[in-house]
């Protein structure tokens, strides 16, 4: 079993920069991917941004540019700097892992971006 626990949300004003935390803990030996997901109000969560077990990131395309993604193995953590926010940019940010059979959410940590 993993635990994830976000952390670095808050409120920013368009064009400001946040960054946000995630920490792991429990069965940290059998994750494989990380990755941050977003969900607004009335929408469909998504995918913002993942990192494999080697380091290689990818991104939404509403991110690239603006956000990367960074893991620290030994640290268990996995950082999304958001730089550039946008008020569409509003969400509660998810942290995401997989291990090979099971896939395992955080609480949640809520971004707004003001007008």
């Amino acid at each position: 079993q993993v635990q994830l626990v976000e952390s670095g949300g808050g409120l920013v004003q368009p064009g400001g920069s946040l960054r946000l935390s995630c920490v792991a803990s429990g069965n940290i030996w059998t994750i494989i991917t990380r990755s941050w997901y977003r969900q607004a109000p009335g929408q469909q969560r998504e995918l913002v941004a993942g990192i494999t077990n080697d380091g290689t990131p990818n991104y939404a395309g509403s991110a690239k540019g603006r956000f990367t993604i960074s893991r620290d193995n030994f640290k268990n953590t996995v950082d999304l700097e958001m730089n550039s926010l946008k008020p569409e940019d509003t969400a509660v940010y998810y942290c995401h892992a997989t291990s090979y059979t099971r896939e395992f959410w955080g609480q949640g940590t809520q971004v707004t971006v003001s007008s």
